[in-house]
C-alpha cells in the first residue's frame, strides 16, 4: 500500500502545486512591480522552491541536436535502432563529412539503477566527438504491461548480448557502474561459446565486481540483510492508473530516498543556495542547480525480479568473482574471456564502488593478454565524476576512445592472419 499512498499524496497536492506555480509567475512576471523587490523576489524563490520539491520529475531527454566535430558544427540525430519492452537502443548518428575516418563503435550500457539513461548525457557529449556512440534506454517498468513478461538479470545479459551481435563487428561495449556485472557476464558468455561478434573490447566503470573488497555504506546494507528482508520491505505492485499496474518493482522514489539520505546535507545545503541565488538574481548559478536536479531526481522503477536477482548475485552471495555466478543453467566463466580487450576506470574518491571492486574483473579474466588489459584510477573524483564532469572529458574519455581505437584496429588485424602467439590458455 505503500506506493499507492505515495501516488496518493502525489495527486493530493497538484492543485496545490498549481497554484504555486501561477503565483510564482505572477511575482517573477517583469510587468509585475514586485517582481523588481527583494520582496516579490523572495517570494517567488520560495513558491518555486516549494513546486520543485513536490513535483515528480520527467524522464529528461538527451537534447544533442548539434555537436562541434573537428571545428565544424555537426547535426546529431537521435535514432532507436534496436528494441525490447525493456529497452531501446539509440544511436547518436553524426551528419559528417565524407572520406573522414570511421570512428570507433561504442555501445555505452547505461545503468538500470533508479536513473534514466539520460544521467549519462555529459558522457555521450564527451564521446560524441570521436565516437559512434549508441546507448542503452532502459524503460521504466511501471510504463511496461504486466503482459510484456517478466525481465531479470539473466534477461539483462540476453539483452546485451543482442545488442552487440546487432551491432556487429568491432563493437566497444562500456559499462558505467551496475551493468559491469552483467556486461563481464555476456562477454564471457560470448567468449565460451566462440561467438565471432563478441566485442573488440569492453571498458568496465566504477562498477561492482567483487563488493567483498573497499565495502562501501551501499555494500554494507546489503550484506546485512536478508533477501528476504528487500523482498517484504522494498517490493511494491505499480499501482492503477499506470500502464504497468501491478507489476511488482523495486520503485525509483525508495531508490531516490536512499540515495538521498547518504549526502542529506548536501542537498539541504544545494536547495538553501539555490533560493538565495534566486532572490539575488543570479540567474546562471539558479539555472545549473535546475539542470542538476531535473536529471537527478527524475527516477524510473525496475522489476522486481532483476532488483532481487541483482541483490543477490552481486552484492549478498558474490557470485561472479568466486566463480559461481549462473547465466540460464549455465556457469559463467569469465577465464574463457581470451580475445576481448579489458579497461577497467575506478574514482579515487568512489562511495558507491570501492575503490579496487572493478579492479577485481583483472583477477577473474586471467586470460586476457596483457597488451589487452589495462587500469586507470582518476585521482580526486568520486562515482559521478567517473563518468561525467570535467576530469572526466580530459582525463578518462579519451583514455576510452584509444582503448576502442587500438583494439578495433586489431580486430582488423586478427582478420588479416592468424591470431598472435602471446595469449594466455587456461
Amino acid at each position: 500500500m505503500f506506493y499507492q499512498l505515495y501516488e496518493m499524496n502525489h495527486a493530493a497536492l497538484a492543485p496545490l502545486r498549481a497554484t504555486t506555480e501561477a503565483m510564482r509567475l505572477l511575482y517573477s512576471d517583469p510587468l509585475n512591480p514586485m517582481s523588481q523587490t527583494a520582496i516579490g523576489r523572495t517570494m517567488a524563490a520560495g513558491l518555486e522552491v516549494f513546486e520543485r520539491l513536490t513535483r515528480r520529475y520527467a524522464k529528461p531527454s538527451f537534447d544533442l541536436p548539434q555537436r562541434v566535430i573537428d571545428g565544424e558544427v555537426v547535426d546529431v540525430t537521435e535514432d532507436i535502432v534496436w528494441s525490447k519492452p525493456f529497452c531501446n537502443l539509440l544511436h547518436f548518428s553524426k551528419n559528417m563529412k565524407q572520406g573522414r575516418a570511421q570512428d570507433p563503435k561504442i555501445l555505452l550500457v547505461a545503468p538500470m539503477s533508479g536513473h534514466y539513461a539520460t544521467l549519462l548525457r555529459g558522457t555521450v557529449e564527451a564521446l560524441l566527438p570521436h565516437a559512434d556512440v549508441y546507448i542503452t534506454d532502459w524503460i521504466d517498468a511501471r510504463l511496461v504491461p504486466v503482459t510484456e513478461g517478466t525481465f531479470d538479470l539473466d534477461d539483462y545479459i540476453d539483452y546485451v548480448i543482442e545488442m552487440i551481435r546487432a551491432l556487429g563487428p568491432k563493437t566497444n561495449v562500456v559499462a558505467v557502474c551496475q551493468p559491469s556485472v552483467p556486461v563481464l557476464a555476456a562477454v564471457a558468455v560470448m567468449e565460451a561459446a566462440n561467438d565471432p561478434l563478441a566485442p573488440a573490447s569492453m571498458t568496465l566503470m566504477g562498477g561492482p565486481i567483487d563488493t567483498r573488497i573497499n565495502p562501501t555504506a551501499v555494500n554494507a546494507m546489503a550484506q546485512d540483510r536478508p533477501l528476504s528482508w528487500f523482498k517484504d520491505n522494498v517490493i511494491m505492485s505499480v499501482p492503477w492508473p499506470q500502464p504497468g499496474c501491478m507489476r511488482p518493482v523495486y520503485p525509483g522514489f525508495l531508490q531516490l530516498s536512499g540515495f538521498m539520505s547518504m549526502n542529506l546535507d548536501r542537498h539541504v545545503t544545494a536547495h538553501k543556495e539555490f533560493f538565495e541565488h534566486l532572490v539575488k538574481n543570479d540567474g546562471e548559478s539558479a539555472e545549473k542547480h535546475r539542470e542538476f536536479y531535473d536529471e537527478y531526481l527524475a527516477v524510473m522503477d525496475l522489476t522486481a525480479e532483476f532488483y532481487l536477482q541483482t541483490v543477490d548475485t552481486v552484492f549478498i552471495r558474490h557470485a561472479l568473482p568466486k566463480g559461481e555466478m549462473m547465466h540460464r543453467d549455465k556457469p559463467v566463466d569469465t577465464a574463457s574471456i581470451r580475445n576481448v580487450a579489458l579497461l577497467t576506470v575506478e574514482g579515487e574518491n568512489d562511495d558507491i564502488s570501492g575503490l579496487g571492486q572493478t579492479e577485481a574483473s583483472h583477477a577473474i579474466c586471467p586470460n586476457i593478454p596483457d597488451t589487452k588489459r589495462q587500469h586507470y584510477v582518476q585521482p580526486d573524483v568520486g562515482h559521478y565524476g567517473v563518468f561525467n564532469g570535467s576530469r572526466f572529458r580530459k582525463e578518462i574519455a579519451p583514455r576510452i576512445v584509444s582503448f576502442a581505437r587500438a583494439h578495433s584496429a586489431s580486430k582488423d588485424v586478427e582478420a588479416d592472419g592468424p591470431h598472435s602467439s602471446g595469449r594466455k590458455h587456461a
